[in-house]
């Protein structure tokens, strides 16, 4: 018999519990022989392994579905509950890597899971979706396990620094303080996945490169994993340049927000036209993410889902 803690930190523990805990009382008669107390925003649980194991990948569902839509109905609790572990589970499970201090770094929705499932058999992968869906992170964790796994020999990740216009001579400071605030969110991944330390000397022999996609022009990326964060922001020429850069054992993964381009009005989006060009080549697939795969804060969804609404209304007058 074994003990295991499960964090609740990423939600309203209420919420989860349900009035009078309702949805804790169903966990526990759905795993009767474990015994499952609730203390703050935890869970502990006491039993066999197994058991715990198969209670705990419910959780991180009902998780999900709370995060996601904001509340967590009894309805929706059973249904978790009594779905087949096999429909939870489309590839060798959730967990994606063990991160820094332990962090599980997991799939967290379906359109996820596919995502994962594309870059499994697929060399290029467009990930396609609004704020929130966890495209980057996603990537970022991919790209750590075959980093991990030796699967390759290093990380390329790059980003289109359009709001300098990729020309940062005029901006003060070296190049890496030049650059870095159009890197950051690359960098905040990598830093929930990679000791401080070990990071610092990836980054130092670079065994991970984080540099903006104009620094890309004239190289043959071979055995890495790369990921073009933020691509609509790319044009067309620079899309085309990007992907040519691929060499013969690489991994490449493309992901954009169609809704957020800030390219300047002379300049059109790339991403669009390449995903129409080569979504039918074999080896390259798209996967879309929508509203329903938002993990960030609940209100993140509500806001999206307003904007998309406005957007329609425009549409209609128009």
């Amino acid at each position: 018999m074994i003990e295991k803690t499960i964090s609740l930190d990423e939600i309203e523990a209420a919420a989860f519990f349900g009035a009078n805990n309702t949805n804790l009382r169903h966990l526990q008669n759905k795993f009767p022989k474990l015994k499952i107390v609730a203390r703050g925003h935890e869970l502990k649980v006491m039993g066999e392994e197994t058991e715990i194991d198969q209670l705990d990948e419910k959780v991180n569902i009902l998780i999900n579905s709370l995060q996601n839509n904001g509340s967590l109905s009894e309805h929706k609790v059973n249904e978790i509950l009594e779905r087949a572990d096999s429909d939870l589970k489309p590839i060798d499970g959730d967990v994606l890597l063990h991160g820094q201090a332990g962090k599980v770094i997991k799939v967290r929705t379906a359109n996820q899971r596919k995502l994962v499932e594309h870059v499994i058999h697929n060399d290029i992968v467009f990930a396609i979706g609004p704020a929130g869906t966890g495209k980057t992170y996603t990537a970022v964790a991919l790209a750590v396990r075959a980093l991990k796994n030796k699967e390759v020999k290093r990380i390329i990740l790059a980003r289109p620094a359009v709001e300098a216009g990729e020309n940062l001579g005029f901006l003060p400071g070296d190049l890496k303080e030049k650059i870095d605030p159009y890197l950051r969110p690359l960098y905040d991944a990598l830093e929930d996945m990679i000791a401080a330390d070990k990071l610092k000397q990836y980054l130092e022999n670079r065994t991970i490169e984080v540099a903006p996609m104009a620094f890309m022009r004239g190289r043959t990326l071979d055995n890495a994993f790369i990921i073009l964060d933020e691509a609509q922001n790319a044009t067309q020429s620079q899309l085309r340049m990007f992907l040519t850069r691929m060499g013969p054992h690489a991994k490449v993964i493309i992901t954009g927000d169609l809704t957020q381009i800030d390219l300047p009005r002379r300049n059109m989006s790339g991403l669009a036209p390449a995903i129409k060009i080569l979504g039918e080549i074999k080896g390259i697939k798209v996967q879309h993410l929508d509203v329903s795969d938002v993990v960030r804060h609940r209100l993140v969804k509500e806001i999206i889902e307003a904007y998309d609404l406005l957007n329609l209304d425009r549409e209609k007058e128009l």
